[in-house]
């Protein structure tokens, strides 16, 4: 088997356009990935194009082969932009050969170890774009009560607004009463989980932690900027919240110090962005040596969840999955087979390769739109 060909597809998607990358083949297979990259899709289709030449007439099933001399022979290696263009391309080979064999991907990986994963609800606090409009603490608990009953036990969401290094006193007291509120409104047994963005300094960080922690919080999410790990793990060893974080380091090199440094109680690697499958599943194993658990990173679309859950299968250490719940139909309608979400779990998909292919016709009907910058939520981080 010989690839002929790799396309790529993009539409818009929830907060962002999503783009997939599609690899055909001369037995009339093909398989596809997610390149996803919010607000920077454009250089990523660029980096796919780049990769194109190289991949043509190779054999599918050369996963490690093509990884490493794609990975190793871009001068510039271990950047986010070639990093997630290859993780689309790694999705869409595991695809095919998952199809070629008559197995679903997580069979090529040692096989699974559960049929469900537990899901986390993200995307639901805020109303009007995100972290923008009249919200107040008593209407996000009203929708944190509305996710409980479509099943979720465990609730993400950022309720800091626009706080910066160091957090305004107006700022600090809206973070408070909102987590107050959705712990009343929820009770005891939903996991509130605490996402604060990379926002804030250790001074922040710290003193944030100390006052959210009588609402148990089941992890505190990049309390602090990712790339100083020794100042991480000074503010992971200060509180008793888990941190997580992750979600912007990229392959097994990134998440080394991490871990060395004990500066994590969960890591966050991203399917689109570390280098596809495979990758994090090493970046699992090395976190399972050091008894850290692992929380796929997953605000792209359908086909980043698809190869997230066939990943969170094989993997002793996946304490929980992300899901964007609002997108669930919109997802379902570019896929030909549908995710399954039932009371608070997503499960494991068990046809052939990933479980699903791209409706082009669906993707078509909502062309990209132009991403702007910054991000909605994003304030005064400086």
């Amino acid at each position: 088997m010989k690839i002929t060909d790799v396309r790529v597809f993009q539409t818009q998607g929830g907060h962002a356009n999503w783009t997939f990358v599609k690899i055909y083949t001369d037995s009339g297979l093909t398989g596809v990935g997610e390149v996803s990259l919010e607000r920077f899709d454009t250089v990523v289709v660029r980096a796919v194009e780049t990769f194109r030449e190289f991949l043509l007439g190779k054999d599918p099933f050369q996963i490690e082969y093509i990884w490493n001399t794609l990975y190793k022979q871009t001068f510039w290696y271990g950047g986010l932009i070639t990093l997630c263009a290859l993780s689309g391309i790694e999705q869409a080979l595991w695809d095919i050969k998952g199809k070629a064999l008559g197995v679903p991907v997580y069979e090529l990986l040692g096989g699974k170890l559960r049929d469900k994963v537990r899901a986390y609800a993200n995307a639901w606090a805020f109303s009007q774009g995100v972290y923008h409009g009249p919200d107040t603490p008593d209407t996000i608990a009203r929708r944190a009560q509305e996710m409980v009953a479509k099943g979720f036990t465990a609730l993400k969401w950022d309720p800091f607004r626009n706080a910066g290094q160091v957090i305004p006193k107006e700022e600090e007291e809206f973070a408070i009463a909102c987590v107050r509120a959705v712990r009343e409104a929820v009770g005891p047994q939903v996991d509130l989980l605490i996402e604060c963005h990379g926002r804030f300094n250790m001074w922040s960080a710290i003193r944030m932690a100390h006052k959210l922690e009588p609402f148990d919080p089941f992890f505190y999410e990049e309390p602090i900027p990712p790339d100083n790990v020794d100042a991480m793990a000074a503010v992971a060893s200060a509180i008793r919240i888990p941190i997580a974080t992750g979600e912007r380091l990229f392959t097994r090199w990134d998440f080394r110090p991490l871990l060395e440094k004990h500066a994590v109680r969960i890591i966050q690697p991203d399917i689109c962005h570390v280098g596809g499958i495979l990758e994090l599943k090493k970046i699992a194993a090395m976190a399972e040596a050091y008894y850290v658990a692992v929380q796929p990173h997953n605000s792209n679309g359908p086909i980043s969840t698809l190869a997230s859950l066939h990943l969170d299968a094989t993997i002793p250490n996946c304490i929980i999955q992300e899901f964007f719940h609002p997108y669930l139909e919109h997802y379902n309608e570019i896929l030909t087979e549908p995710i399954e979400y039932r009371d608070g779990y997503l499960y494991i998909p068990h046809r052939p390769g990933l479980g699903a292919d791209i409706r082009e016709e669906a993707i078509r009907k909502r062309p990209p739109v132009p991403q702007p910058l910054p991000a909605p939520w994003q304030g005064p981080y400086f």
